[in-house]
């Protein structure tokens, strides 16, 4: 049941690939929420997926577009913005991809070439979706802009190996542009560090199962699930948070900050 949250309000939503998705999720929230959207991810994304079963529940228009290209990031804003009517109020980064790891290749023997591509689709690509839109003046006044990270990008946890670095710079870029959007526009820029989920993109990371069980254990809330994250990305992106930017906001069950939880110590105790 909504709340017409987002009645009235236009976005973009990238990288909704199947059901487990959180950008999945956050699409149907936004629907449910009163908000026209467009999805996109890239080509390549698109064929592996199912979204073409989430633009007919949203009714939303599909655009395909490469991050990591300003061409096709500047087709996305003019046609989003053509068939939605308007500018933009907000947008979704939930793209992450990381070679490194989909090949076990450890971090003290990391490929470049593989770690540029990494930053490149990570985190670069959420520069250039700012920036496009910046240049463009695609967005609207107090629009509100949300991207995708983990812990990982604060403290050290080894099967994370390059995307580390990589969600350290996503983060970073979320302050910076933040600061010069806040100032000219009033565009808010955040980043929200989600518990371990069982997406497609988190079940590829070596270990996944026994560390979501182990996050599980140290949450007092327990795990924050896709579609919990779903609802906190629609109050960013709603007026109730207007004053909210250039933060990493930890949305994890209290993970981020429990040192020890009772049911580690037990369970190391038998």
């Amino acid at each position: 049941m909504g709340h017409n949250l987002l009645k009235g309000k236009r976005g973009i939503i990238t990288g909704a690939l199947d059901e487990n998705s959180i950008a999945w999720k956050v699409a149907q929230k936004c629907h449910e929420e009163g908000a026209t959207f467009t999805l996109t991810n890239a080509p390549i994304a698109m064929r592996m997926g199912a979204i073409n079963k989430l633009a007919e529940e949203t009714g939303s228009k599909i655009i395909p577009a490469d991050a990591t290209s300003v061409e096709d990031l500047t087709k996305l804003y003019t046609e989003s913005m053509n068939v939605l009517g308007g500018k933009i109020d907000f947008v979704l980064h939930s793209i992450g991809m990381s070679v490194n790891i989909r090949k076990n290749i450890p971090y003290t023997e990391l490929n470049y070439e593989y770690f540029n591509k990494g930053i490149d689709v990570s985190a670069m690509s959420f520069h250039k979706m700012l920036a496009v839109a910046h240049k463009m003046d695609a967005l609207n006044d107090h629009a509100s802009v949300v991207a995708l990270s983990y812990i990982g990008a604060q403290r050290t946890y080894p099967f994370y190996t390059d995307m580390a670095d990589i969600k350290a710079m996503l983060e970073s870029i979320a302050r910076t542009f933040g600061y010069h959007y806040g100032k000219q526009k009033k565009v808010r820029v955040n980043t929200v560090s989600q518990s371990p989920t069982k997406t497609s993109a988190g079940g590829g990371i070596k270990g996944f199962s026994e560390f979501f069980d182990f996050a599980e254990m140290q949450s007092p809330l327990g795990n924050a699930s896709a579609e919990d994250c779903a609802s906190f990305c629609i109050a960013l992106f709603s007026d109730l948070t207007r004053m909210v930017t250039m933060q990493n906001l930890y949305h994890d069950g209290g993970y981020s900050f429990t040192g020890v939880s009772q049911e580690q110590l037990a369970a190391m105790g038998k």
